[in-house]
C-alpha cells in the first residue's frame, strides 16, 4: 500500500510541473508575440529628425525669419513620412558650407546641376520649378532678345554662391561677360539703377518681392531668360543618411501631390 501511495503521488507531482512548465511555456511565448506585435508600432510611433539650414534671403520661398513657400512645402511634405524638420536660418553661401562638412543634414534651396550633384545627394523630385531673367534698367534697356547676344564684356551682377545653370561658364566664356558677384538682391537692384552693371541676373519671383519693397517697378525690367531652375533640398555627403532623406521627402512630395495639396503650398503666403 505504501508503494502504491508512493507512485501516486510521485504521479501527481510529475503531472503538476508539466502542467506548470507548460502553462509558463505558453505565457512566455504570449508575451513574447505581445512584443513582436507591439514592436514595429513602437518604432513607427517616434519620428525621425532633421535638421536643414534655409537660406535667408529669397523671399517668397525663404526669409530671415524662417518663412516662405519652401519652409512650409518641405514641413508638409517630411510630415508625411513621420519627419520633423528643425531649421537653421543662415545666408546662402554658409548654408552650404554648413551641408558641405555635415553640420546639418541638407539645404535649401539649391538648384540641380552639375556642380551641385557633384556635392550633395539629390532626391527625384523637385521642390518647385522657377525661371530666372536678366533684369535690365529702364534707361539701359537691352538692344538684343536673348543672352547669347549680349554686347561683349558686359557686366553682369549675380548673388555669390547661387547657381546659374549649367550653361553659364560657356555664357561668359563666349561674350566675355564681367562678372560682379554681391550678398543680396537689394545690392543687385541698386547697382543696376545706378548704372554700375549692365545686367542682373535675378529669379523673377524673388525680384519681384524686392522690386516692390523697393518702389522701383517702374525702373526695372526682366527683358529675357537666363535658366529655369529644379529647386530641391541638397542632402550632406557626410551624413549616412542622406539618401534616406531625400527618399523620404520625394515620398512626402508625391503624397501632397496625390492628395491635391501641392499646388495650394506653392501659393506665396502673407
Amino acid at each position: 500500500m505504501l508503494v502504491i501511495a508512493f507512485q501516486n503521488a510521485l504521479l501527481a507531482f510529475f503531472t503538476a510541473y508539466n502542467f506548470c512548465l507548460k502553462q509558463a511555456k505558453q505565457i512566455s511565448s504570449t508575451l513574447m508575440l505581445c512584443c513582436m506585435l507591439a514592436l514595429p508600432t513602437m518604432v513607427y510611433s517616434e519620428p525621425l529628425n532633421i535638421t536643414l539650414a534655409a537660406e535667408d534671403g529669397w523671399p517668397p520661398f525663404a526669409d530671415e525669419f524662417g518663412r516662405g513657400i519652401s519652409h512650409h512645402l518641405i514641413e508638409q511634405a517630411f510630415k508625411e513620412v513621420d519627419v520633423v524638420v528643425s531649421t537653421i536660418v543662415v545666408p546662402y553661401t554658409r548654408a552650404l558650407v554648413m551641408t558641405d562638412r555635415g553640420s546639418v543634414n541638407g539645404v535649401f534651396n539649391v538648384t540641380k546641376e552639375q556642380s551641385t550633384v557633384k556635392r550633395f545627394v539629390f532626391g527625384q523630385e523637385p521642390l518647385f520649378t522657377v525661371k530666372a531673367s536678366f533684369f535690365f534698367a529702364k534707361e539701359h534697356p537691352a538692344n538684343v532678345n536673348d543672352k547669347w547676344h549680349l554686347p561683349i564684356g558686359s557686366v553682369v551682377g549675380i548673388i555669390d554662391g547661387y547657381e546659374y545653370g549649367d550653361e553659364f561658364i560657356q555664357l561668359i566664356e563666349k561674350r566675355q561677360l564681367r562678372i560682379t558677384k554681391v550678398n543680396s538682391q537689394r545690392q543687385l537692384i541698386n547697382l543696376l539703377l545706378v548704372g554700375r552693371i549692365d545686367t542682373a541676373i535675378m529669379f523673377d519671383m524673388v525680384a519681384d518681392v524686392y522690386i516692390e519693397q523697393m518702389g522701383v517697378a517702374k525702373d526695372i525690367n526682366a527683358e529675357f531668360n537666363n535658366h529655369t531652375s529644379e529647386i530641391f533640398v541638397a542632402f550632406s555627403k557626410q551624413d549616412p543618411r542622406a539618401k534616406q532623406w531625400s527618399t523620404l521627402l520625394d515620398k512626402g512630395l508625391q503624397i501632397l501631390k496625390q492628395q491635391g495639396h501641392y499646388q495650394q503650398l506653392l501659393v506665396p503666403l502673407d
